[in-house]
Protein backbone atom coordinates (compact mmCIF):
# COMPACT_ATOMS: atom_id res chain seq x y z
CA UNK A 1 0.00 0.00 0.00
CA UNK A 2 1.38 3.41 -0.89
CA UNK A 3 1.87 5.95 1.85
CA UNK A 4 -0.78 8.20 0.20
CA UNK A 5 -3.53 5.61 0.71
CA UNK A 6 -5.41 5.14 3.95
CA UNK A 7 -6.42 1.66 5.03
CA UNK A 8 -10.08 0.69 4.64
CA UNK A 9 -11.45 0.21 8.12
CA UNK A 10 -15.15 -0.21 7.57
CA UNK A 11 -18.24 0.10 5.41
CA UNK A 12 -18.12 3.90 5.64
CA UNK A 13 -14.72 3.91 3.93
CA UNK A 14 -16.07 1.71 1.15
CA UNK A 15 -19.11 3.94 0.67
CA UNK A 16 -16.88 7.02 0.45
CA UNK A 17 -14.74 5.33 -2.20
CA UNK A 18 -17.86 4.36 -4.14
CA UNK A 19 -19.20 7.92 -4.06
CA UNK A 20 -15.85 9.36 -5.18
CA UNK A 21 -15.58 6.90 -8.08
CA UNK A 22 -19.18 7.54 -9.17
CA UNK A 23 -18.53 11.30 -9.23
CA UNK A 24 -15.34 10.82 -11.25
CA UNK A 25 -17.11 8.50 -13.67
CA UNK A 26 -20.03 10.92 -14.09
CA UNK A 27 -17.61 13.69 -15.03
CA UNK A 28 -15.89 11.50 -17.62
CA UNK A 29 -19.21 10.40 -19.07
CA UNK A 30 -20.63 13.90 -19.42
CA UNK A 31 -22.25 14.30 -22.81
CA UNK A 32 -22.74 10.59 -23.47
CA UNK A 33 -26.29 9.30 -23.77
CA UNK A 34 -25.33 5.67 -24.32
CA UNK A 35 -22.54 3.46 -23.01
CA UNK A 36 -21.59 0.22 -24.77
CA UNK A 37 -19.33 -2.09 -22.78
CA UNK A 38 -17.71 -5.09 -24.44
CA UNK A 39 -16.62 -7.49 -21.70
CA UNK A 40 -13.10 -8.61 -22.54
CA UNK A 41 -11.86 -10.94 -19.88
CA UNK A 42 -9.72 -13.83 -21.09
CA UNK A 43 -12.83 -15.98 -21.49
CA UNK A 44 -14.49 -13.29 -23.61
CA UNK A 45 -11.41 -12.80 -25.76
CA UNK A 46 -11.12 -16.55 -26.31
CA UNK A 47 -14.80 -16.64 -27.35
CA UNK A 48 -14.46 -13.77 -29.85
CA UNK A 49 -14.79 -10.49 -27.94
CA UNK A 50 -12.15 -8.83 -30.13
CA UNK A 51 -14.34 -9.41 -33.20
CA UNK A 52 -17.31 -8.00 -31.28
CA UNK A 53 -15.31 -4.91 -30.30
CA UNK A 54 -14.11 -4.39 -33.89
CA UNK A 55 -17.70 -4.64 -35.17
CA UNK A 56 -18.97 -2.17 -32.56
CA UNK A 57 -16.20 0.32 -33.32
CA UNK A 58 -16.93 0.01 -37.05
CA UNK A 59 -20.64 0.67 -36.48
CA UNK A 60 -19.86 3.63 -34.22
CA UNK A 61 -17.60 5.14 -36.86
CA UNK A 62 -20.23 4.66 -39.58
CA UNK A 63 -22.88 6.30 -37.39
CA UNK A 64 -20.92 9.54 -36.90
CA UNK A 65 -22.45 9.73 -33.42
CA UNK A 66 -20.51 11.48 -30.68
CA UNK A 67 -22.88 10.76 -27.79
CA UNK A 68 -22.04 7.04 -27.54
CA UNK A 69 -19.15 5.85 -25.42
CA UNK A 70 -17.61 2.43 -26.11
CA UNK A 71 -15.56 0.87 -23.36
CA UNK A 72 -14.33 -2.49 -22.11
CA UNK A 73 -14.37 -4.38 -18.86
CA UNK A 74 -13.14 -7.70 -17.60
CA UNK A 75 -15.02 -10.92 -17.02
CA UNK A 76 -18.42 -10.60 -15.35
CA UNK A 77 -18.65 -14.27 -14.37
CA UNK A 78 -20.89 -15.71 -17.06
CA UNK A 79 -18.26 -17.31 -19.25
CA UNK A 80 -20.75 -19.70 -20.85
CA UNK A 81 -22.50 -16.68 -22.43
CA UNK A 82 -19.34 -15.06 -23.88
CA UNK A 83 -18.78 -12.88 -25.76
CA UNK A 84 -21.06 -10.46 -23.92
CA UNK A 85 -21.80 -6.75 -24.25
CA UNK A 86 -23.79 -4.35 -22.11
CA UNK A 87 -25.69 -1.41 -23.60
CA UNK A 88 -26.88 1.26 -21.17
CA UNK A 89 -28.86 4.33 -22.16
CA UNK A 90 -29.86 7.37 -20.13
CA UNK A 91 -33.43 7.41 -21.35
CA UNK A 92 -34.16 3.77 -22.07
CA UNK A 93 -33.70 0.20 -21.03
CA UNK A 94 -30.29 -1.28 -20.32
CA UNK A 95 -29.47 -4.80 -21.47
CA UNK A 96 -26.80 -7.45 -21.40
CA UNK A 97 -26.37 -9.30 -24.69
CA UNK A 98 -24.70 -12.69 -24.92
CA UNK A 99 -23.31 -15.35 -27.23
CA UNK A 100 -22.44 -12.61 -29.69
CA UNK A 101 -20.54 -12.68 -32.94
CA UNK A 102 -19.72 -9.68 -35.10
CA UNK A 103 -23.10 -9.67 -36.88
CA UNK A 104 -25.14 -10.02 -33.68
CA UNK A 105 -23.05 -7.26 -32.09
CA UNK A 106 -23.70 -5.01 -35.09
CA UNK A 107 -27.44 -5.71 -34.84
CA UNK A 108 -27.54 -4.96 -31.09
CA UNK A 109 -25.51 -1.78 -31.60
CA UNK A 110 -27.63 -0.46 -34.48
CA UNK A 111 -30.98 -1.32 -32.91
CA UNK A 112 -30.30 -0.55 -29.24
CA UNK A 113 -27.47 1.99 -29.10
CA UNK A 114 -28.54 3.96 -32.17
CA UNK A 115 -32.32 3.53 -32.20
CA UNK A 116 -33.16 2.70 -28.59
CA UNK A 117 -34.83 -0.63 -29.41
CA UNK A 118 -33.78 -3.58 -27.25
CA UNK A 119 -32.99 -6.70 -29.30
CA UNK A 120 -34.90 -9.21 -27.19
CA UNK A 121 -33.69 -12.34 -28.98
CA UNK A 122 -30.09 -11.58 -27.93
CA UNK A 123 -30.72 -10.50 -24.30
CA UNK A 124 -29.37 -12.54 -21.41
CA UNK A 125 -30.10 -9.90 -18.76
CA UNK A 126 -31.92 -6.58 -18.30
CA UNK A 127 -31.23 -3.49 -16.23
CA UNK A 128 -28.13 -2.24 -14.45
CA UNK A 129 -26.36 -4.44 -11.97
CA UNK A 130 -25.55 -2.89 -8.64
CA UNK A 131 -24.26 -4.47 -5.48
CA UNK A 132 -26.02 -3.05 -2.47
CA UNK A 133 -25.32 -3.64 1.00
Amino acid sequence: MSKDMNPITGIGDLQAIKERVLKQTALRNDGYRTCVTVHMGTCGIAAGARDVMAAVMDELEKSNRTDIRVTTSGCIGICVQEPVMTIETLDGESALYGKLDDEKARLAFREHALEGKVVTQLIIGKGREQITG
